[in-house]
């Protein structure tokens, strides 16, 4: 195994308390109250260099080793750094390639706030530019208003303020730990550390980064238990992370699992970021309709559970590894994202669930400062209303995909099929996990897979009617190459050649964007966050509690009306507890919104939507199962 070799050593080093290896935790130093979780695989490929300086946390997809090369090539051109080439004919070329990017990511984030941080020292318009960005009952903001009243030794005040209290936004990473597909070399399987997966983390786990890797999609047990490679994940004896764990789920029970998981192995969770099941964007892995407001709740009134059972199984097996033990549990966040658009919403997650941040992603896509989108698809996610944001099945994985109408991924898509030439030639093989007929996998929205599918229609076409081909031909057509389709906007943007097939651009945005119309700057997101400033264009978009809801609702009607097989036990009990989980959560809401202080304005409209959706939950009927 690679990381065996360094694996004791490493041990020894923490075990000294080693100051190769000692940090120091900047959770105390976050100045702002939100982050921009990752976005498809370029959109936020480069966020940290755009805003990290700001002290604004952001998340890089860490799966398309080919994209990071070229990035690392393109920003080490534009900040004169040394570059060479990392190619396929290294032996461990994609951890490599992520190393060296996440290593020039951190790099030129350092650089740039040792910058700004003169330049809000000498330039009091842009101190004042700054301040006013910050969240209105900040801490660091006051103290900063106060040194600009003060006036006497402005300078020097405000750089040994900054020194104290301001860090640079996390510079996180995003593993999805289902996209975790076996390689191979002359037909021969590599070992398992070459897994897509598990090269990513250990170019994050080698990296000189002090800051999170963000696993999302699930549990893999085979992934996770590879962090024990990587004493840089342990406590060091000051009880203190270099490299932290956050799990992105979607319920208390997962979050519960796949942390005491982790915890056996002496390997803390230092944050849960809760996402809503459907309303979000990319990959929407919908609950079996449990709601987001009782999801949050119950963090809220477990959350000591949650740290206690970790924090118990983690000395056992800190004590069998014989690692330094902290005195008390390790620092634990939980944080909310998935819908959030107004500042209410914002300030009414973190005062009444208690969330330490919210998660604000896809009203950045907006925002040519913060993220990686070129001109045609901003311009597309301005113009898009409501109906053009939809749950598709576009995605290889199987899993529904956020998405929008129009995307330009859509218009080659067809011309192929038009052209009796369907699907992708799958260059980049990151999501060939089908070993339907092939053992080394297939992507489903390739050309090869395709075939072979449309070659099975055909042999059946005798026994199906006109319509059911169409269906079935619909079926296999729909899937797009989202290796290619979400990394081309960063080379658009970036004016970098896209080589091979075009494949236009995917875009994977939540509903929640159909209420932003235009381009904004990052200085008016961010008070629009916060209140300050206000960049919706539709004043009568949904809550987002009562958006997800009405997700739901239609979800389940959906799977009602589509279901055409025999009808099981099973499948009848999870739909029937399904139309229970909405109920409780619409008469949770109800009692939820008579009782806050908050959306005084909105009450009575938003009680009546629920009213409503309680009477569609309703009307759902769920079949009876025919006994003999």
């Amino acid at each position: 195994m690679i990381a065996d070799d360094i694996y004791h050593t490493f041990s020894r080093m923490i075990s000294q308390n080693s100051p190769l290896i000692k940090t120091y935790d900047m959770t105390t130093k976050n100045v702002h109250t939100f982050h921009i979780p990752v976005m498809g695989l370029a959109y936020t490929i480069d966020s940290p260099i755009r805003l990290a300086h700001y002290g604004i946390s952001s998340v890089i997809s860490i799966t398309d080793d080919e994209l990071i090369e070229k990035m690392r090539a393109f920003y080490s051109r534009k900040f004169s750094l040394p570059y060479r080439e990392i190619t396929q004919k290294c032996h461990d070329y994609r951890a490599e390639r992520i190393k060296h990017y996440l290593n020039l990511v951190d790099t030129v984030v350092k650089d740039k706030f040792e910058r700004f941080k003169i330049e809000l020292a000498e330039n009091k318009t842009t101190l004042d530019n700054y301040i006013a960005m910050l969240p209105n009952q900040s801490e660091f903001k006051k103290g900063l208003q106060n040194l600009v009243a003060d006036g006497l030794t402005f300078k020097e005040n405000i750089k040994n303020y900054l020194a104290e209290h301001f860090a640079p936004g996390s510079i996180d990473v995003n593993i999805m730990t289902k996209v975790d597909k076996e390689n191979y070399d002359k037909n021969e399987p590599l070992p398992v550390e070459f897994n897509d997966a598990h090269a990513s983390l250990r170019g994050f786990a080698e990296s000189n980064l002090t800051s999170s890797v963000v696993l999302s999609a699930g549990m893999n047990p085979r992934l996770y238990s590879y962090f024990e490679h990587f004493p840089v994940f342990y406590p060091n004896a000051d009880g203190q992370l270099q490299k932290k764990i956050i799990l992105k789920v979607s319920d208390f029970r997962s979050a519960m699992i796949q942390g005491n998981f982790l915890a056996k192995k002496g390997l803390w969770v230092s944050e849960y970021r809760i996402e809503s099941g459907l309303n979000c964007g990319g990959h929407a892995f919908a609950t079996e309709g449990f709601l987001m407001g009782p999801i949050l709740e119950e963090f809220k009134s477990k959350k000591e559970q949650l740290i206690q059972s970790a924090h118990e199984l983690m000395v056992k097996a800190l004590q069998a590894k014989n690692l330094p033990i902290p005195t008390q549990p390790l620092a634990l966040k939980i944080t909310a994202q998935g819908g959030v658009g107004t500042a209410e919403e914002h300030e009414f997650l973190l005062q009444h669930f208690d969330m330490d941040a919210v998660g604000w992603g896809s009203p950045f896509l907006l925002v040519p400062e913060a993220t990686s989108v070129d001109e045609a698809t901003r311009k597309l996610l301005a113009k898009a209303q409501e109906k053009d944001f939809y749950l598709s099945d576009i995605s290889p994985l199987g899993v529904l995909f956020n998405t929008v109408k129009g995307m330009s991924n859509d218009f080659w898509k067809q011309k192929r099929i038009n052209e009796n030439k369907a699907g992708s030639s799958c260059p980049k093989k990151l999501l060939a996990l089908s070993k339907e007929y092939n053992p080394q996998g297939m992507c489903t929205a390739s050309k090869k897979y395709q075939d072979i599918k449309l070659a099975e229609l055909e042999a059946q076409k005798d026994q199906l009617s006109e319509s059911e081909i169409q269906q079935k031909q619909t079926k296999i057509f729909e899937k797009s190459c989202l290796c290619v389709g979400l990394a081309n906007a960063s080379y658009l943007e970036n004016g970098m050649e896209v080589k091979g097939q075009q494949q236009g651009v995917v875009i994977c945005p939540g509903p929640n964007l159909a209420y932003f119309d235009r381009e904004v700057s990052l200085a008016d997101m961010v008070k629009h966050i916060y209140g300050n400033a206000n960049v919706l264009a539709d004043n009568n978009r949904p809550h987002m509690f009562i958006k997800e809801l009405k997700m739901y609702v239609d979800y389940l009607k959906n799977e009602l009306e589509q279901f055409t097989d025999d009808f099981t036990s099973a499948q009848l009990k999870k739909w029937s507890a399904f139309k229970s989980n909405l109920l409780s959560g619409i008469a949770y809401y109800s009692d939820l919104f008579a009782q806050t202080d908050f959306f005084t304005q909105d009450k009575k409209h938003m009680q009546q939507q629920l009213q409503q959706c309680k009477a569609a939950v309703n009307r759902l009927e769920i079949p009876v199962l025919e006994t003999a």
